[in-house]
């Protein structure tokens, strides 16, 4: 085995904080060292998506991509056991007799596979997806090998989930950082009508609120809209009419409120 490549496999695994970092690039790099290194002749990566449903993230060739789409569509296959279990998953000689899963192993088989080995993208009780290893001989992987497979599929897992994290944190604030903004505009419009209908900053926020559900609106939109509009008009407010007026409220000139 290389031990340089090795050493920079690792290395560009759990290097996922540079600012261009590319989440395909990195797997495709998982999926060729991890073929180059071992005794396998292709590699594969199913992830789950946010609902859980796996998808083929990258493969080393296009026979294994091929084979990995053929378990997810097909239901059965140790990729899909590995990551169901969280467990490794070892099928030797696919060609021969009493096979857990037939129809997968016709398939491997006729793509040149022999034998595949299927480990977990793990870290801890989190699943995030799983590292195949296809031979085209009959024999599994040897324990030394299937140990440091196992290992490259926990750096990149590690690295994956790390990568979210910083996505995650950083939308969450762009999201805060938004909702700020949009209570700043919200505050500038309730002023607004506020000071053209002669209202209370509260019954101001209700008129608005009102008006962006009755026209089915976005409550940011409707007070850009009355920020940006000199001429906006909303609904007079039930609470301008003097209940002992009642009666001529008909007769009453609607207040033009935005």
């Amino acid at each position: 085995m290389d031990a340089e490549l090795l050493a920079d496999t690792f290395v560009a695994l759990s290097d996922t904080m540079v600012d261009d970092f590319d989440v395909i690039d990195f797997l495709h790099t998982l999926t060729d060292r991890s073929a180059r290194l071992l005794s396998a002749s292709a590699a594969g990566v199913v992830l789950a998506d946010p609902r859980g449903e796996l998808r083929v993230a990258a493969a080393s060739s296009d026979e294994a991509g091929l084979i990995e789409l053929f378990q997810i569509q097909n239901d059965q296959g140790p990729c899909l056991a590995c990551f169901r279990t969280g467990q490794p998953v070892t099928v030797t000689d696919l060609a021969g007799p009493g096979q857990r899963w037939p129809r997968f192993a016709a398939a491997a088989t006729s793509a040149g596979f022999g034998a595949v080995n299927a480990l977990p993208m793990r870290l801890r009780d989190q699943v995030v997806g799983a590292l195949t290893l296809f031979s085209t001989g009959t024999a599994p992987l040897s324990e030394s090998e299937l140990r440091i497979g196992q290992a490259l599929a926990d750096v990149a897992t590690i690295g994956l989930l790390q990568e979210r994290n910083v996505r995650r944190a950083e939308t969450l604030a762009e999201q805060l950082q938004a909702a700020l903004n949009s209570r700043v505009v919200i505050e500038q419009a309730k002023g607004r009508i506020a000071e053209r209908a002669g209202l209370t900053m509260d019954q101001a926020f209700t008129l608005l609120r009102q008006h962006a559900r009755n026209t089915n609106q976005r409550l940011t939109d409707v007070a850009r809209f009355v920020i940006d509009s000199p001429t906006a008009d909303f609904p007079a407010p039930a609470a301008r009419v003097n209940p002992r007026q009642a009666g001529t409220a008909g007769n009453q000139r609607p207040a033009r409120s935005a």
